[in-house]
């Protein structure tokens, strides 16, 4: 099983391998971004630089066992936000997770680092499909799949229902399949 690059890059954004010296960057990115976050992202209602650490070590043990990727984004050096590709939709799928500090925002920054994952993705050995899940509400998040080509498959109530005060409970699951080369 093949493993993605540590470092990818595309336009302004560079998506690098998280690392425990990202400890405060992510912290700080985290905190500045609590009310843009927190509607959709229940992780973010109880913040502790144990919990930030512990993520981080997390991310390092899922990269090394092939589970998952994780990387900051960062443009003009600083860490803006996080994203990631995550082998949780079976064989021959990865899902897609990011999310960007409020302050960068409507630049396409966030496009740029899901443009990046995909061409990543679809690189990887095996890997047929990727798919991006956001809740019904979210619409800033149902932005970028539609951008960069993929097609809403189905929307689902959720059996437990929103985990989230921003959320409706309902997800919205978009995929996009490997091009075929001729």
């Amino acid at each position: 099983m093949g493993q993605p690059a540590e470092t990818l890059r595309n336009g302004q954004v560079e998506l690098r391998r998280w690392r425990m010296s990202d400890l405060e960057p992510l912290r700080r990115a985290i905190e500045e971004s609590l009310d843009h976050l927190m509607p959709w992202m229940p992780w973010a209602a109880v913040q502790e630089r144990q919990r930030t650490a512990a993520y981080l070590e997390r991310s390092a043990r899922e990269w090394d066992a092939g589970e998952a990727y994780g990387y900051a984004i960062t443009t003009e050096g600083a860490v803006i936000g996080a994203c990631g590709l995550m082998r949780r939709i079976g064989p021959g799928g990865l899902d897609i997770g990011y999310w960007l500090h409020p302050t960068w925002t409507g630049r396409g920054l966030a496009t740029l680092a899901v443009a990046a994952l995909v061409r990543q993705g679809f690189a990887l050995p095996g890997i047929d499909r990727l798919e991006i899940v956001h809740d019904e509400a979210n619409r800033a998040s149902a932005a970028i799949p539609r951008r960069l080509g993929f097609t809403e498959v189905v929307r689902h109530r959720v059996p437990d229902g929103p985990t989230a005060p921003g959320e409706m409970g309902v997800d919205v699951i978009w995929r996009l399949h490997k091009p075929t080369t001729a």
